[in-house]
């Protein structure tokens, strides 16, 4: 396999030659005309193109840049070595690129041994707090602005109310973490039908409630439109109440959790709907391919761009 870096290094004197039609940076220029460049900020993740640009996740980003991503997202970014953390954010820089979400405050094990940050016992709430204080370094490192927050399991001993009234305080006091660091936690509903049984959080309407209460910029909302539509759909209307409290989207198609155009969701109007409302943020592209291979790697891409080029 051809080596993407090496191949761009090598024609950087083309690249310069054409630089009113690449998009480019202080480093490097990336080898995508302003054409190819998505509108919408859709972020890819690592594992999507391994096919296409092999299993070095630097490689990855250079390949997404090259079809046209201006962002990408790597919800274990927090488990990568320093190393690894240091060249993605080089790479982002080089070829102009956005960090989308890192899951941030989510311990190993946590999917096995359901962590209750909203329960009565605070000592969960405190071990999340210093989880993601030592994990901010790696926001600085690859120049993140947003991290995905999971509010663990319900407590089904404890009335919801007095659970929300715990995870309302613990979000606050999240928020002067972050507050100093430039940092958002954006509070990913997520759906207890088919894939996570027993969250506390389940909806967006419960995560703009919360946000509401705490009241900071540090917290925000992840539309995640998959888990949505399956806990509630109605989408549309919920992405207009919840407007001023969403500050990040994620998307798959239902049932399946693949592609856009592989299930019931129309993308072409919901991604409208949001182009349409000035949103200028990322949306994560947090699904599995339907197909293996290249030829399904570049069914996404094709999925993506048909969407786009309609906005």
């Amino acid at each position: 396999m051809i080596d993407r870096r090496n191949l761009l290094l090598g024609s950087a004197a083309f690249a310069a030659s054409i630089a009113t039609a690449c998009a480019s940076s202080s480093e490097a220029q990336t080898m995508s005309t302003p054409e190819s460049r998505f509108k919408m900020k859709f972020a890819p993740h690592d594992g999507m193109f391994r096919q296409s640009a092999g299993e070095d996740i630097v490689d990855q980003i250079e390949y997404a840049a090259d079809e046209g991503f201006t962002a990408w997202e790597d919800n274990g970014l927090a488990a990568r070595s320093v190393e690894d953390q240091t060249r993605i954010g080089a790479a982002l820089v080089r070829r102009d690129m956005q960090m989308g979400v890192y899951v941030a405050g989510m311990p190993d094990g946590f999917w096995q041994n359901e962590p209750v940050l909203s329960g009565a016992d605070p000592r969960n709430r405190d071990d999340f707090l210093k989880l993601i204080a030592a994990q901010a370094e790696t926001a600085q490192r690859v120049n993140a602005k947003w991290t995905t927050v999971v509010p663990g399991f319900a407590d089904r001993r404890l009335p919801l109310g007095f659970q929300t009234a715990n995870i309302i305080e613990l979000l606050k006091r999240a928020s002067d973490i972050y507050a100093p660091l430039g940092l958002t936690m954006v509070l990913e509903p997520l759906n207890t039908r088919i894939d996570h049984p027993g969250m506390f959080l389940t909806g967006v309407a419960q995560a703009y409630e919360i946000c509401v209460a705490v009241d900071r910029p540090q917290c925000k909302i992840l539309f995640d439109i998959y888990h949505e539509q399956i806990e509630y759909g109605n989408l549309i209307q919920t992405i207009d109440k919840a407007w001023d409290q969403t500050a990040y989207y994620q998307m798959a198609d239902n049932p399946g959790r693949k592609e856009p155009g592989t299930g019931e969701i129309n993308y072409h109007n919901v991604l409208g709907h949001i182009h349409a409302k000035g949103f200028d943020g990322i949306i994560g592209m947090e699904h599995r391919n339907a197909q293996a291979g290249i030829a399904g790697e570049e069914a996404v891409i094709a999925a993506y761009r048909s969407i786009d080029q309609a906005l």
